[in-house]
């Protein structure tokens, strides 16, 4: 699974662990996430996300 980090704030969404807080199950793809899933911390789109090598 990978993580992926907002380029914005550096908030770092974790597959594996999902984003409880918004209705995001542990094991959700960054791919999968909603069209309207934003950072939880600043607001982003997910277009400002990058993938963590």
């Amino acid at each position: 699974m990978a993580k992926y980090v907002c380029t914005v704030c550096g908030y770092i969404y974790d597959e594996e662990k999902g984003d409880s807080e918004h209705g995001i199950k542990p094991g959700t793809l960054f791919e999968e996430l909603p069209d309207d899933w934003r950072c939880p911390i600043c607001g982003a789109d997910k277009s400002l996300f990058e993938k963590l090598e």
